[in-house]
């Protein structure tokens, strides 16, 4: 029996293979923030939502990443869908190492002293709920207490290992 021409390239499960896979998988772009000493923040495409009853979202967050520590601890995070003029945002918030809430970053402090984003499409601030081990990450679950869905633009998507704006 020969292989079919569409399992050619089939590859063994690894990190590598799932990235691969995952690159074809276009999703939205969100910030996840939390105020700890420091606010922290990052760039976020494993956004997903829940449950409508109650209101929960759910995300991944590295255990290794500079931002875990805060989220370990806090009781809410904020949660920013960002539109498709903020693609600088999206880079910065994802880039290791940087001051994410440095200039030219807009923010205020919100609702439970979460760090909100000026200029999003849409934004939630959420109570944390549980934190699930997921291998080298983390699964927040949360339900959201207070947002605003008003602001005005089309999403900012990442594809391809880059952000993207949707098109008709």
């Amino acid at each position: 029996m020969t292989a079919s021409p569409e399992l050619a390239t089939t590859q063994s499960a690894s990190p590598d293979l799932l990235r691969s896979v995952f690159r074809q998988h276009a999703a939205g772009v969100a910030v996840i923030t939390a105020q700890g000493e420091k606010p922290v923040g990052f760039t976020a495409t494993s956004l997903n939502s829940v449950a409508a009853e109650p209101p929960l979202i759910s995300f991944g967050v590295g255990a290794s990443s500079s931002s875990w520590p805060v989220i370990a601890r806090a009781g809410h995070i904020g949660v920013h869908i960002l539109g498709e003029h903020q693609q600088d945002l999206a880079a910065t918030f994802a880039r290791s190492g940087a001051d994410r809430f440095a200039l030219p970053t807009a923010w205020r402090s919100g609702p439970e002293g979460v760090p909100l984003l000026d200029g999003v499409l849409a934004w939630l601030v959420c109570r944390i709920i549980d934190r699930v081990s997921a291998g080298d990450h983390r699964i927040v679950i949360a339900e959201a207490v207070v947002g605003d869905p008003a602001g005005a633009g089309r999403p900012l998507l990442y594809h391809q290992g880059r952000f993207n704006a949707l098109r008709d």
